[in-house]
């Protein structure tokens, strides 16, 4: 959407102000640890753009709570899988070779959108090491939450999800539906249904820079929109508004639980 847009469709300024009084109505309070994934063009006109809804969620939260948000980058990854867009097999050995290694301070994020990307750089933020699915966090368990993100299966035990999870954190969709849902992918490592396949991508080791393969599981988020509906049918979901934005928030245990279950069943079923 265009910032022309994003003013026309506004019915005022949404400012700070406003902003962390509508996050704390949905239900977030100080002390909490949240998983944000966001869109700030569906939030409306905001005075500050992402630095206001930043400043807003940690206002709400507090430096006794948690702001995580995911920072990946999707190109940091074997150029031979990639699609949007692909690249030809003749340049595949040469990205290999020279593509500068994943740095946490200075890798973009790609296609996440203004607020994390903002994020990451913020003053006290973490991020964790995953040159692919990185996350970025701020707060009493920034550390704790980012520190040893293990390069195989990325979005599994030992990632930032698997320890929001043991922290009893939750989620807030900030005007995204549930297809954004990474969290749904831990399920899905708990169910496993993921294919297993190689990946890659260049990273720092022993203080060098090298091309490191290691084991990944081929995740499928086309089925997430149909599993976020089941999931807000059995269980509470807060739902509720941020300037324009629909918006979610509900406990992250729960929700890996129920799709554990859920994603398990559903392939019993297709396969069967």
């Amino acid at each position: 959407m265009t910032e022309t847009a994003v003013v026309q469709n506004s019915p005022q300024p949404f400012t700070k102000t406003i902003l962390k009084a509508q996050l704390q109505t949905l239900g977030l309070q100080a002390g909490m640890i949240v998983l944000v994934h966001s869109s700030l063009s569906k939030i409306g006109y905001v005075p500050g753009g992402p630095v206001a809804v930043i400043q807003a969620l940690q206002e709400v939260l507090t430096e006794a709570g948690t702001l995580v948000m995911p920072t990946h980058t999707s190109d940091y990854s074997d150029p031979g899988g990639w699609q949007n867009p692909p690249v030809p097999e003749a340049w595949h050995k040469i990205i290999r070779d020279e593509m500068p290694a994943f740095d946490p301070q200075l890798t973009p994020t790609r296609s996440m959108g203004v607020i994390p990307e903002l994020f990451r750089t913020w003053p006290s933020v973490f991020r964790s090491s995953h040159p692919d699915v990185s996350f970025a966090a701020w707060g009493k368990q920034a550390a704790a939450i980012t520190a040893d993100h293990q390069l195989a299966f990325g979005l599994g035990e030992q990632s930032p999800l698997a320890r929001i999870y043991d922290l009893a954190g939750s989620i807030l969709l900030l005007g995204v539906g549930y297809a954004n849902n990474t969290s749904f992918h831990l399920g899905e490592v708990r169910a496993g249904v993921a294919k297993l396949f190689r990946q890659g991508a260049p990273i720092w080791l022993n203080g060098r820079r090298v091309w490191q393969w290691y084991d990944e599981l081929d995740y499928d988020d086309d089925c997430f929109p149909e599993l976020g509906d089941a999931f807000e049918k059995a269980h509470p979901v807060q739902v509720g508004q941020v300037g324009l934005a629909e918006c979610r928030l509900f406990s992250q245990k729960t929700a890996v639980d129920f799709a554990t279950k859920w994603l398990r069943d559903h392939n019993a079923v297709t396969n069967s």
